[in-house]
């Protein structure tokens, strides 16, 4: 009996298989057992009214394109979404429930409604006290510097960050990506410590150049 040399006693055959299998994506009442998912979304007071007005171009948005049903709980002064069966995709939800948050937050829905469309996107939020120990008058000239005469240095943070900043009392909330959020904090600690506005504004245009650069790649 004549052996093979080139024969190798460990290769196994190939397997063909017929077609490839085609799974359709679940819904996200699939996913969750047949049960819908719900958010829940508070409303602070000072933001109930800017709510009723833009009802309309938040409510739009979710409910056409990211097939969410919402309705405004005015018992408990919330916010509510809930999945439906046509829901695409399960992000859906929670997409929805941070952008009606970054509204209360008191962000613009021109600028919210970004948070719908891009995954890249999120809200960074800390207090004064975080970066620094202030009271009295000294908490209301860092409060001061932040913002600028006329609101001068507050957008040209925004506007060298690509970002949005909301000055809430000694809450700050920024809404951007992850690089421009750091950018824009960095330039809000540094007023926050005491530099003066002319000083972030030379960090800032470096800052800017420097992103300008990571857009083009």
């Amino acid at each position: 009996m004549e052996v093979d040399a080139t024969a190798n006693p460990l290769r196994q055959p190939s397997v063909q298989f017929a077609h490839k299998p085609n799974f359709c994506p679940l819904k996200p009442h699939e996913i969750s057992g047949g049960q819908i998912q719900f958010r829940k979304v508070s409303v602070p007071p000072h933001r109930y009214t800017p709510l009723k007005k833009a009802w309309l171009e938040i409510y739009t948005p979710i409910y056409e394109e990211m097939k969410i049903d919402i309705r405004m709980n005015l018992k408990a002064r919330r916010v509510e979404l809930k999945t439906r069966p046509d829901t695409p995709e399960v992000g859906n939800l929670q997409k929805c429930a941070d952008f009606a948050h970054a509204f209360m937050l008191g962000f613009d829905v021109i600028d919210t409604v970004a948070m719908l469309r891009m995954d890249e996107l999120y809200v960074e939020s800390f207090e004064i006290k975080d970066v620094k120990t202030l009271k009295g008058e000294h908490l209301s000239r860092a409060i001061g510097r932040l913002s600028g005469k006329g609101g001068r240095t507050k957008f040209a943070i925004e506007n060298s960050t690509r970002t949005r900043i909301v000055i809430d009392d000694t809450n700050i909330h920024i809404l951007g990506s992850f690089a421009n959020i750091k950018a824009a904090r960095d330039s809000l600690c540094s007023l926050i410590l005491g530099s003066p506005a002319t000083k972030v504004y030379s960090k800032l245009r470096a800052v800017s150049a420097r992103l300008e650069e990571s857009y083009e790649f």
